[in-house]
């Protein structure tokens, strides 16, 4: 199979996605399981792309998908205005390979692996 279904049902496991992935384009640097984290790499990716493409079709994908938060109060900027305004750019030289995973151990509660996924 293609991708891990992360003990959820589809429309579930896109809303995640979408969260976590929002998530990361605001904050750079999310905290998250090793599973969650590896699918969430895909995903983040694909937006970096679109950013890196920039036109208005790119731009209406990626606020397709991505949620419609407040990234950075002071510029009145939301999160699709600064994939495209300040992380696209950062990577216009680089080819894929956006993000970074480090591992931190084993959760306390339940033992599953913990990451921290950045982007580069």
């Amino acid at each position: 199979m293609g991708y891990r279904k992360l003990g959820r049902t589809s429309s579930q496991r896109k809303a995640m996605l979408r969260d976590l992935a929002t998530d990361l384009i605001i904050n750079e640097r999310i905290e998250t399981t090793e599973a969650r984290a590896k699918e969430l790499r895909s995903v983040v990716e694909k937006m970096i792309t679109l950013g890196k493409r920039g036109d208005l079709h790119a731009r209406r994908q990626a606020a397709s998908f991505v949620r419609h938060e407040i990234a950075n109060a002071e510029e009145n900027q939301d999160a699709v205005q600064k994939l495209f305004a300040d992380i696209a750019p950062r990577y216009a030289e680089r080819q894929g390979g956006y993000t970074r995973i480090m591992k931190l151990g084993p959760r306390r509660g339940d033992g599953a692996p913990v990451v921290i996924i950045e982007l580069v």
